[in-house]
């Protein structure tokens, strides 16, 4: 009798880390369908982890990478060789649960449609998304709500 083996979705690969529970960071089956959207709609595949931080791991690799002494909402990882365009993503998502509370209440959304934007922001910008010039943010803003979109959450700029 031969046994049929379980086919794993070639979408994605995933580790969410919670290096920090405050704010309230969301579940991991949520972040996975929050990362597979971003994917599905790019029709790309990936290799990602989505690590969830406190203020000073936040303040720590922004001042290290960016050589910018505070905390940010998100900062991306790319792993994969300069100049490829190969479609599968590789690389670390860190989402500071601090900094993402407070724009939560700043711009009064919800925490969880906060933490959305975030990641999908973060695997754009594993994508080669960027924002540095007006074109380019307008570009990934406006890739930014057609995901959102597919999730039913609303426009993150509105």
């Amino acid at each position: 009798m031969t046994t049929l083996e379980p086919q794993l979705s070639p979408l994605l690969r995933l580790s969410v880390q919670y290096a920090t529970m405050t704010h309230t960071p969301p579940a991991r089956p949520t972040v996975r369908t929050w990362v597979k959207t971003a994917l599905a709609w790019m029709g790309a595949t990936g290799e990602i982890t989505v690590r969830f931080v406190a203020e000073k791991e936040s303040r720590d690799l922004n001042q290290h990478y960016r050589q910018k002494p505070a905390p940010t909402n998100v900062l991306s990882f790319d792993y994969r060789d300069v100049g490829s365009v190969a479609k599968t993503l590789f690389g670390d998502i860190v989402i500071c649960s601090a900094v993402v509370a407070r724009e939560a209440t700043k711009y009064q959304q919800p925490l969880l449609a906060c933490y959305a934007h975030m990641v999908i922001h973060g695997v754009l910008h594993l994508a080669g998304y960027q924002h540095d010039s007006a074109t380019d943010a307008a570009v990934m803003e406006a890739a930014e709500k057609n995901i959102l979109a597919k999730l039913k959450m609303g426009d993150p700029y509105a």
